[in-house]
């Protein structure tokens, strides 16, 4: 999604900068080509580009089954957020960066806990069961935990919507 963000706003400047006698608008940068059906090429105006919907499903992992985004990148909640709200900004936000909504339930997941939260800095982000969802910057191909248990208060979350309240090191039981 962030490459789509970013594909419009570079045609966008583009043709603001071709407007204004800034650069020849037959010259427009090469956007990245799509990694996902959710990365495909803009169909239509910037604005409905901007409404892209994540889909959120789950996965088999080492922790059980597990919410995931289309991508197969999971997903984690943040002990210190609360009452659907996140805490989570500048430097946090770049290690844990937030998924930005709006969403659709894929194979798995349940469509009546998904929601979604106004942040701070106005960007929507998706909730599951009330929870703010992160992706984890370290995690790098689908299926990744790394994030896992981190500080003791970042965990993967299951169909349920709940925390698996384990790290991976520490062991312990499972809180479903």
């Amino acid at each position: 999604m962030k490459r789509r963000r970013l594909v419009v706003s570079l045609a966008a400047a583009t043709v603001l900068l071709a407007a204004c006698g800034g650069t020849d608008a037959t010259t427009e940068p090469e956007p990245a080509g799509p990694t996902s059906a959710t990365d495909a090429a803009p169909t239509g105006s910037p604005t409905e580009d901007m409404e892209a919907v994540s889909t959120i499903a789950t996965t088999s992992s080492d922790h059980g089954q597990i919410l995931v985004d289309g991508d197969g990148m999971t997903l984690y909640v943040f002990d210190s957020d609360g009452g659907g709200t996140s805490t989570c900004y500048d430097g946090c936000a770049q290690t844990w960066p937030p998924l930005e909504g709006p969403a659709e339930a894929g194979e798995g997941a349940d469509a009546a806990l998904l929601g979604t939260t106004t942040r701070d800095d106005g960007t929507v982000q998706v909730t599951y069961d009330g929870q703010p969802l992160y992706f984890y910057a370290a995690d790098q191909a689908a299926g990744d935990t790394n994030g896992q248990g981190v500080g003791g208060v970042w965990w993967v979350v299951t169909a349920g919507g709940a925390a698996v309240r384990v790290s991976s090191t520490s062991g312990g039981d499972l809180d479903y």
